[in-house]
């Protein structure tokens, strides 16, 4: 038991190594959303459907470079080398409850892109932008969906290297 227990400050390192790349992932998305919907909502027009688009997207993505940011902040590869075993599983599945409850949150986003563009239909006024906002939950809710699931399989993975220290 000891012998594997060694192992287990390598294990907690890996898995904030792998929470901070996963914000950077984050991270870089948002700022090439943020470069992209920058450039093009002057080349759009005025109140058009890609300008609205544009518009959520900026707003949208200044608050993922905000989370990237933080949650780089708060792993702590370098800092985890003390943590007992109970505290690295509640940790690792924290962390993926997290993930799976944004996961929830993504498949609502992009229920509320399809409400929108629906709701466009009727609108008495700016349908374009119910068109532009739901596009634009559409393309952030799909990525955060396959962000959010993908980085849960991977860092998932970690879990079966902790439970293997309890056997």
């Amino acid at each position: 038991m000891t012998l594997l227990l060694d192992l287990l400050p390598a294990i907690n390192h890996s898995r904030e190594l792998l929470a901070e790349r996963g914000m950077a992932v984050l991270g870089a998305w948002a700022l090439l959303n943020l470069l992209v919907s920058g450039y093009n909502i002057n080349q759009s027009g005025v109140r058009t459907e890609a300008t609205y688009f544009h518009q959520m997207n900026l707003g949208w993505n200044f608050v993922n470079v905000l989370l990237a940011v933080w949650g780089m902040l708060q792993a702590h590869p370098n800092q985890v080398a003390g943590l007992t075993l109970p505290d690295s599983l509640m940790a690792q599945f924290n962390f993926e409850k997290i993930l799976l409850f944004n996961a929830g949150l993504d498949v609502a986003y992009l229920c509320i892109g399809s409400w929108l563009r629906a709701r466009a239909a009727t609108a008495p006024k700016l349908p374009e932008r119910l068109l532009g906002f739901g596009r634009s939950l559409w393309l952030q809710g799909a990525f955060l969906l396959l962000f959010d699931l993908s980085f849960y399989l991977v860092y998932h993975q970690q879990a079966a290297k902790l439970l293997a220290l309890l056997s």
